[in-house]
């Protein structure tokens, strides 16, 4: 007997033989087993997807004599072992007149066919028209096949196939119950194909498998005749080395491992890989398409895993290295792929081209990020805050900010600072006393005695000269505390000369705590009092977010690791660890290059921190430091824009010459010296 290929051997006879096309399968045998049939039935989709197949069970059902004779003899279930079937099974059933519409374009044909169509059935219960193809008559075949399809006789059924239904006239197609056929998948096509070879005990391997199935392109004919080309090639064994070669199409593989490289920003291995493809002589414009097609796949895995397709068989190492790469990476890799293919055409080669597309690709990344974090899957609103934050989430986030706050103003009372953190609240009863300070100071200097007050001088000198060499950020604050406490002690006229005009009221508040506390407990206080926040912010205790506000400008950072530590609010700080809560929308940006940026600022500021940087939803009503220098920025501008709608000149233009004030284009005169 000959050798019958894979395509025709396994071809279904029944419905439930059927591989996929579930949708079409479940209309056809409700209809079948209700008695609810149409009189014409067109099925369309690509090549080798079973259009003719389930036509030709179609008319088994319609013809098969199991049942009995009459119309409850038809069945969703044909039995395959009577004449009828048999026959049809064979090709050689009278009843299903089978018409390449093809090679029988002319009306002449379609008029001869029609010709028939009144004649009852010779040996089945119908009369059953498979035309394949239809969409080749011609317009007059189609105007002469019109009135029969649409009132044929009660014992003839139209089936109509055709891969290009738009070539059909609207006429026809509204007079059939259309059923479009799907592609097939890669993972139903290797499937089938395991059960087929271990059907037909032939050795294979799933890679080789998974080759065959995304060659086919959604054909599972294809897919069948491929599997006998790969069986005679490797002389009876399906093995992936054959069919990559079989097929003439680039290893997976490689595509994977340029991507892996890619991830680790190792130019050089990227390079090297490339160096390996081009051993085996590949189409490197494939090349590029076939790695811009990953990163697609990659950025549907970091956003929507569940979506991900298992194409080749490598959904698991997908997931796997899409946490590798940050979304706007991705983004970018891709945007830049797309760009170099059409660039192709313009390089001295196309190995070139590859080359510096993908080295394009590591240049333009973010500088200064050495490596991607580690990025949550999937890439969500808060989906991906509970994996990036882990104990710290929005729930514990808040418990522990929570917790945090009396902490940070119980740890004071055991702290080295607590002088200076109890100074800090002591000036607020002190302003009602102040009128009274300076005859008082001068009292009070004699009972101690003469000497306490030099004494005393050098102690406040040494105590202001040790107290702000932590904090660098405050550069006034150790040049006006002795000169203002001298100018204060001898004459008012002192301090005009040796500052501006704002450092006029500045003596004024400091008397006040001499004078609240002329014990000689208080001497320290004179030097502290001028600037009381500023010296308990200095103090090496707990970081507010307060003292974080304003402080941000002084820590010296710049460029991305500013805007990362602009999006962050601090959360806890016990004094050995800080924990500062990051803007879920900047979390792509965090790399621990900018952290260790951000800890080593805050320990020259005098905050020696393990620092943490945790991802979830910011606090209500807590700004971060660009919110704060937003709002102020407005705050600005909404001044800047009152006055001039209040300035009479600008009233006087508006009045006389209608002039408008275009808001937008008003600035501070901050931001215009800037």
């Amino acid at each position: 007997m000959s050798y019958q290929v894979l395509a025709r051997k396994w071809r279904p006879r029944t419905f439930h033989e059927l591989v996929g096309q579930e949708h079409v399968q479940r209309a056809l045998v409700n209809a079948l087993d209700q008695g609810r049939l149409h009189h014409a039935y067109l099925f369309t989709g690509t090549r080798g997807v079973g259009k003719t197949t389930l036509a030709r069970i179609l008319a088994k059902c319609l013809n098969c004599t199991a049942g009995g004779q009459g119309d409850e003899g038809v069945t969703s279930t044909p039995c395959g072992q009577c004449p009828s079937c048999e026959a049809i099974d064979d090709g050689r059933f009278v009843d299903l007149i089978e018409v390449d519409a093809a090679s029988r374009t002319k009306v002449e044909d379609t008029r001869e066919l029609l010709d028939n169509v009144q004649y009852a059935p010779t040996q089945g219960r119908y009369k059953v028209y498979l035309i394949d193809e239809v969409h080749m008559l011609s317009t007059s075949s189609f105007n002469a096949l019109l009135k029969t399809l649409e009132e044929p006789p009660p014992h003839v059924k139209f089936l109509l196939a055709t891969t290009d239904p738009q070539k059909l006239p609207p006429t026809v197609l509204s007079r059939c119950l259309q059923f479009t056929l799907k592609h097939m998948p890669p993972e139903r096509i290797v499937g089938h194909l395991s059960k087929v070879l271990e059907a037909e005990s032939v050795s294979f391997e799933e890679s080789a498998l998974w080759l065959l199935g995304k060659a086919a392109e959604g054909s599972m004919r294809d897919a069948m005749s491929l599997t006998d080309q790969a069986i005679a090639f490797g002389q009876g064994e399906v093995r992936h080395a054959d069919v990559a070669a079989m097929l003439g199409t680039l290893d997976h593989r490689h595509v994977l491992a340029l991507l892996e490289a890619m991830a680790e920003v190792d130019a050089a291995r990227v390079l090297a890989e490339v160096a390996a493809l081009a051993e085996q002589g590949p189409d490197f414009a494939g090349v590029l398409d076939d790695v811009t097609g990953v990163l697609h796949r990659l950025a549907v895995a970091q956003m929507v895993p569940d979506a991900l397709d298992n194409g080749h068989g490598d959904r698991e190492t997908l997931l796997a290295l899409a946490a590798r790469f940050t979304a706007e990476d991705i983004q970018l890799y891709y945007q830049i792929g797309i760009q170099g293919r059409g660039d192709m055409a313009h390089a001295p080669d196309l190995r070139t081209a590859l080359e510096m597309t993908l080295l394009r690709m590591l240049a333009f990344r973010p500088q200064g990020v050495p490596k991607p974090a580690q990025t949550p899957l999937p890439m969500r609103g808060d989906g991906g805050a509970p994996a990036a934050g882990g104990g710290t989430g929005p729930a514990g986030g808040s418990d522990q900010a929570a917790s945090a706050a009396p902490a940070q103003s119980l740890a004071p009372g055991a702290a080295a600072p607590q002088p200076a953190a109890e100074s800090a609240p002591a000036p607020e009863p002190m302003p009602e006393p102040a009128p009274a300070p300076a005859p008082v100071e001068s009292a009070a200097v004699p009972p101690p005695a003469p000497e306490a007050a030099p004494e005393t001088a050098p102690s406040e000198l040494a105590a202001a000269e040790s107290a702000p060499e932590p904090p660098p950020w405050i550069q006034d604050v150790p040049v006006q505390d002795a000169p203002v406490q001298e100018a204060s002690a001898q004459a008012a006229p002192a301090p005009e000369p040796a500052a501006p005009q704002p450092q006029v009221p500045a003596p004024q508040p400091e008397p006040a705590p001499v004078a609240a506390a002329p014990e000689p407990e208080a001497q320290a206080v004179p030097a502290e009092a001028p600037a009381a926040p500023s010296a308990a912010d200095a103090a090496p205790g707990e970081l507010s977010h307060a003292d974080w506000l304003e402080r941000f400008d002084a820590l010296g950072l710049s460029g991305l690791t500013r805007n990362l530590a602009a999006h962050c609010v601090v959360e806890a700080d016990d004094g050995d660890a800080l924990t500062l809560r990051l803007d879920p929308s900047q979390a792509a940006m965090k790399a621990d290059v900018h952290v260790e940026r951000i800890r080593e600022a805050l320990a020259g500021a005098g905050f020696t921190r393990r620092l943490t940087i945790a991802d979830g939803p910011l606090p209500e009503g807590v700004e971060t430091p660009r919110q704060r220098a937003d709002r102020l920025a407005a705050e600005r501008h909404a001044e800047a824009v009152a006055a001039l709608q209040a300035d009479p000149q600008v009233q006087k233009l508006q009045q006389a010459f209608g002039a408008r004030l275009i808001e937008t284009t008003v600035k501070p005169v901050e931001a215009a010296r800037h």
